[in-house]
């Protein structure tokens, strides 16, 4: 693993949020942040030794229709089709600007975790992410990660399965 924790260093604000939001809802998941930030689900993948696909990364999308947010964990190697999560959720959808992302889960872009948000959110999980034995998931700040099953997130989020890529 490139960029090795610190296994003594404390974590960052935004990471302590997302561990204890985990141990709170009865996860005993380890967040762990690495030396430098990983922008791009590769770097992820890179720093962690597994694969982009094994990467979630959480999108938050905006109805078009009543502004209401969505959030989409994804493979960090598929993208999302916007036409197929438009018929998921009922309407278009957008991305969600930084600052309504902020708002709905209380991180910034970059790190947004699958769980932990600010706000109650609705939840689609990548279909895809089912398929794989593991995975590592954002928590909360470019840095900072943790490894989980794809029936760990299912848990987590409460998040509906689908199609999405």
């Amino acid at each position: 693993m490139s960029g090795a924790p610190d296994p003594g260093a404390p974590l960052s604000a935004a990471a302590q949020k997302v561990q204890d939001a985990l141990r709170g809802a009865g996860f005993a998941h380890t967040v762990i942040e690495l030396a430098e930030p990983v922008r791009t689900a590769q770097a992820a993948a890179d720093a962690v030794g597994c694969t982009a696909e094994q990467i979630v990364k959480s999108l938050v999308f905006r109805a078009a229709e009543g502004g209401r947010a969505v959030v989409v964990v994804a493979s960090g190697g598929h993208r999302v089709d916007t036409d197929k999560l438009a018929a998921i959720v009922g309407g278009p959808v957008v991305m969600g600007d930084p600052r309504f992302v902020r708002e709905v889960t209380g991180f910034a872009i970059g790190g947004i975790p699958p769980v932990g948000h600010a706000t109650p959110l609705e939840v689609i999980v990548d279909a895809h992410l089912l398929t794989l034995p593991s995975l590592w998931a954002a928590a909360g700040h470019p840095n900072s990660l943790f490894a989980l099953t794809p029936d760990d997130l299912v848990r987590m989020t409460r998040g509906r399965v689908a199609e999405i890529a």
